[in-house]
């Protein structure tokens, strides 16, 4: 069957919107597994399965004004210029007063994202790795070095990493000396997801909030589908309750590495939802 190539629901004009998606298909610097370019294609077609009505909140999707602007060709460019095509859309965007929703491709596109921010917003990043790299593979725009990049724009102190279960040893020797805010998923479960959470406001104060989130944080057994899978990672409930619990300052989201060539569908599946129910939990500020 075929659907239309825009996410479910999002019927509105640029003009009229408060939330702007777009799709960056770009997947250059892939370690593992390649394949994140399709990404957004088929976290579209999987947001056709659901209805716009949403059981839990009671809330539908009708109801709040979301544009699709499509994919931007990103797919051939070097990492360099693809940071530089990535910021001029979000600072587009943002100009025009929207909130971004990006869908990836690579974890490597966010931070051209923050740099059209001002350098006051605080950043939280939902990932199975802490991604602090100098650079990997030659590459300081690799996937693998997004949140080091991120913090060549915002302070240290703006930045929180949740969920973290693998690192490579003189990353996350620097991380610990660079003072990175981060808490890996095992002491989540030792602590608790609320109380962690908790710890994590009283980090970032009362900034606004870009929440990025790297599909792979959670558990592989629910989102196979990525380029670089570490088991042991969160519940989608979880997830849930990350987005709400701060979905009051969140004022830009991005959704990356999903990876369609190595799963069922399952995975596209998971983001398109996640994607949903971010836009039905910040709606509600507007």
């Amino acid at each position: 069957m075929r659907f239309p190539n825009y996410f479910a629901d999002a019927e509105t004009n640029y003009k009229d919107a408060d939330y702007v998606i777009v799709g960056f298909p770009y997947d250059k610097t892939s370690s593992f597994r390649p394949g994140a370019q399709h990404g957004p294609k088929e976290i579209r077609k999987a947001s056709w399965n659901f209805e716009t009505f949403d059981l839990r909140t009671k809330k539908d999707l009708k109801d709040i004004k979301v544009h699709d602007y499509g994919d931007i060709d990103v797919t051939d460019l070097s990492p360099t210029e693809m940071i530089q095509k990535v910021k001029e859309i979000s600072s587009k965007i943002l100009k025009d007063n929207k909130i971004p929703v990006f869908i990836g491709g690579e974890h490597s596109i966010t931070p051209g994202v923050i740099q059209a921010y001002q350098k006051d917003i605080a950043v939280i990043s939902l990932d199975a790795h802490i991604d602090y790299r100098e650079e990997y593979e030659n590459e300081k725009f690799n996937h693998a070095c997004a949140i080091k990049r991120i913090s060549d724009h915002i302070p240290m102190h703006n930045i929180a990493v949740l969920g973290i279960r693998s690192a490579e040893k003189k990353e996350y020797e620097n991380a610990i000396k660079h003072q990175l805010f981060h808490i890996d998923a095992f002491t989540i479960r030792k602590k608790g997801l609320s109380n962690v959470l908790d710890e994590t406001k009283k980090h970032i104060g009362n900034k606004q909030i870009y929440l990025t989130l790297d599909i792979d944080v959670i558990d592989p057994a629910y989102a196979p589908a990525t380029s670089t899978p570490e088991p042991f990672g969160l519940m989608p409930d979880e997830i849930v309750e990350c987005i709400e619990y701060f979905s009051n300052k969140i004022v830009g989201f991005d959704l990356v590495e999903v990876c369609p060539p190595y799963g069922n569908g399952q995975t596209a599946l998971l983001a398109a939802k996640i994607i949903r129910i971010f836009l039905l939990s910040n709606s509600k500020h507007l």
